[in-house]
This record gives C-alpha cells, structure tokens and sequence, in this order.
C-alpha cells in the first residue's frame, strides 16, 4: 500500500482537500494530512466547498506533523510554502519529497462571495495538480 503524507501549516484547508481528493482517486491509497502548526478545526468553507463536489472531509480532524515523524511514507508533499520551509526532517523515511504550492484561500477578503468563490479556484487547483500527481506517480 502507497503510503502519502501531506504537510501544509495549519492543516484545515489545502493539505485537507488534497487528502480528500487524493483518497478519492483511489481508496487503497494510505492517505494522511498534518500540520506543523494546526488549527483547531477544518475550515468550514472548505469542508463546504469539497461538499460541492462529493467529497466529505467534515469527519477531518487537523493533525500534528510530530505525529507521524517516525513512519515510513512514500511521498511526503507540502502544500504551503511556509510548511515547505519548516517541515521537519524525514530521516531516512520518505523515499520521496514534493511541494505542490497552493495560495491559502483562508486568507481571501472581501464578501463572502468572492471569498468562496477562491475556496472553489483553490479547490479546483488542488484537485487538477493532485490528479495529476496521481496519473503520473501512483495509478497502476
């Protein structure tokens, strides 16, 4: 079994609806998110925003990265630039690490519609790059 960490900050958006997307594509995919500083939640609007697509992400729970230094991982692939710079060492347990960035629509301004509307561009982004990702790495 393929075994793929994905790292962002907080682990209430991006890395969550890459989780979500990532197991989607194939559920015999071992599939986990964390963060180096987690939130307290998953963001609302992204448990929404997967919702629209069929993806239910509402039982996530933001996890810390330190719980899962010590296993052995596939692919360890951030999502935010900040948790690519921080991201703890691996040692000799990921055989391969990636960044797949994303913009954090948790940081958009202005009504809610516009800012729902960047959840839905993140969103989209991250399910394009994760299937390609999937295509090109992972699908047998």
């Amino acid at each position: 079994m393929v075994k793929v960490l994905i790292l962002c900050t907080g682990n209430s958006c991006r890395s969550q609806m890459a989780h979500g997307f990532l197991q989607s594509f194939d559920a015999n995919l071992w599939v986990r998110s964390a963060g180096t500083e987690p939130a307290s939640r998953v963001n609302p609007r992204a448990v929404a925003v997967m919702k629209e697509v069929g993806i239910d992400i509402s039982h996530h729970v933001p996890t810390h990265v330190d719980t899962y230094l010590q296993e052995e991982w596939d692919y360890v692939i951030t999502v935010c630039d900040h948790a690519n710079e921080t991201c703890p060492a691996f040692l000799g347990k990921v055989k391969q690490r990636l960044h797949i960035g994303f913009e954090d629509p948790s940081n958009a301004v202005g009504t809610e519609e516009y800012i729902m509307s960047e959840f839905r561009r993140i969103r989209d982004q991250i399910k394009e790059q994760f299937w390609n990702f999937y295509v090109n790495n992972l699908r047998k």
